[in-house]
């Protein structure tokens, strides 16, 4: 298969941002953080109750480090960590929908559920 010029001009920007984003749980952190309310470390633990506490915290980090998530610290007892996402950011939340949106269908045409999504989980046992 030929490929354009164009074709190839897209390889290196998207993989520099699936380098960014990529990862089991980086998105799903993202699309928490998506409303722009500030997060703590407890909320998204719970809306992501299959990672582990180091997978979060690294995570997390690695957000940070690529300024994608801010961080803020409160001098407060008990300490108090709040996780934001960085204004431009937003604007990945459209193509992120867009991919949502293909894989709702895809999984309805092909039948299958994610294992990890609530919704999911109940439509299997409504399914049996």
């Amino acid at each position: 298969m030929e490929h354009t010029q164009s074709t190839e001009s897209l390889l290196c920007p998207l993989r520099y941002a699936l380098s960014l984003i990529g990862g089991k749980w980086k998105l799903p952190i993202l699309c928490i953080l998506a409303d722009g309310k500030p997060k703590r470390y407890g909320e998204i633990k719970k809306r992501i109750p299959e990672i582990t506490n180091m997978m979060l915290s690294q995570s997390l980090k690695e957000l940070e480090n690529c300024d994608m998530v801010r961080r803020k610290q409160y001098s407060e007892i008990p300490p108090r960590v709040e996780y934001t996402l960085i204004g431009d950011m937003r604007e990945l939340l459209q193509p992120l929908i867009l991919l949502a949106d293909w894989g709702t269908k895809h999984m309805e045409e092909s039948g299958k559920g994610c294992a990890a999504c609530a919704s999911c989980k109940e439509k299997n046992v409504k399914d049996r």
